[in-house]
């Protein structure tokens, strides 16, 4: 299973890199919506990790937004990983199309059981 983690923060896209590798999943990390966008739609991921406060024009709801547009990443699960708990925040996320909202600091597990979970309805396997 192949995942795009989308992080503008370096210590925290290691984090996650690590969690997830660890567990057997393969993972691209980027820093930027645009270079989210370009990654996803060069090579479409099982699975998208994806902050919401990123530097440069795409935030991370125009980003969830744009790849629910795109017919070839429409259906990709998409898990926004956000310091903003506000509902406002989760609403809007909810709106763009995200499978799932989760706050910083968030739990390790319940975010490996969710890709988990997620992985089980695809029938995808862990390593891509």
């Amino acid at each position: 299973m192949r995942i795009l983690l989308v992080e503008d923060s370096d210590s925290i896209l290691r984090m996650i890199e690590a969690l997830v590798t660890a567990r057997g999943y393969e993972v691209v990390g980027v820093g930027t919506g645009a270079k989210g966008l370009e990654e996803a739609f060069a090579r479409t991921p099982d699975l998208v990790l994806l902050d919401v406060n990123l530097p440069g024009a795409f935030d991370g709801i125009e980003v969830c937004r744009r790849l629910r547009a795109e017919p070839t990443t429409r259906d990709v699960p998409i898990i926004i990983i956000s310091a903003m708990s506000t509902d406002d925040a989760k609403r809007a996320a909810q709106e763009a199309g995200a499978t799932a909202y989760y706050t910083k600091p968030f739990s390790p597990i319940s975010l490996l059981k969710e890709i988990d979970s997620i992985r089980r309805r695809s029938g995808t396997t862990p390593v891509a």
